[in-house]
């Protein structure tokens, strides 16, 4: 299914100069809001990839495709939460997810963007990939109609725990949409992986910043 030619997109620097002298703060615009994104460098999530950026343009260009209005929305590894701030703007019940440590910045970034919104109120929630899903997120409870997920995939230990996680959330009717910039082997290995359990489609590429955009759902038997 990967044949399918995807649309080849570039990733429009709609973030506005900035108006502050801090170097933390980014400014970025999506479906009509001013997003202001506090940064910190001291953490690998804690910084707005490429992907997010990727993933948050798609899902305003494409609200007919993918309309997330009342729809559960998990975003796994959010960092910084700029994903998930446009998953919200777009009126879905976001469920913002990530280690523990990049949760007080995730959480600020959430809360400050979207309080005085007519919205549903977005929930901020430790998760680490592979561990206690069962007691945290029980199936008879949880399910999502999208999982979110951007430059989940780099040097880290911790790919199989993700391709669990990914499968564990993933049931018949849920939508993965996962960005990534693809730089090495273990990516494309990683990919390969992905499409030996789920049903892939490249939706779109992004060649000048190398990230990919797809689109994968559970194989139903």
């Amino acid at each position: 299914s990967l044949t399918d030619s995807p649309v080849i997109l570039k990733i429009l620097h709609n973030w506005v100069p900035r108006v502050s002298h801090y170097f933390d703060k980014e400014h970025y615009t999506y479906v009509g809001h001013q997003i202001v994104i506090q940064e910190s460098i001291e953490h690998f999530g804690a910084v707005v990839w490429p992907g997010a950026l990727a993933l948050s343009q798609y899902l305003e260009s494409n609200q007919e495709q993918f309309n997330l209005k009342d729809k559960k929305v998990l975003e796994i590894g959010a960092g910084t939460g700029l994903v998930s701030i446009v998953a919200c703007i777009l009126g879905a019940y976001v469920t913002a997810t990530d280690l523990p440590e990049v949760l007080e910045n995730l959480s600020y970034n959430i809360s400050r963007n979207t309080q005085n919104m007519n919205m549903h109120k977005p929930e901020v929630r430790k998760l680490v990939w592979g561990e206690g899903l069962n007691e945290d997120f029980p199936v008879s409870t949880y399910h999502y109609d999208f999982i979110l997920a951007t430059d989940v995939v780099y040097h880290h230990a911790a790919l199989d725990s993700l391709l669990a996680t990914m499968a564990y959330f993933c049931k018949p009717g849920t939508i993965l949409l996962w960005a990534n910039k693809f730089r090495f082997s273990t990516d494309y290995e990683f990919l390969e992986k992905v499409c030996n359990i789920f049903n892939v489609t490249i939706l779109a590429e992004f060649p000048e910043s190398n990230v990919k955009l797809l689109k994968a759902t559970v194989r139903e038997n």
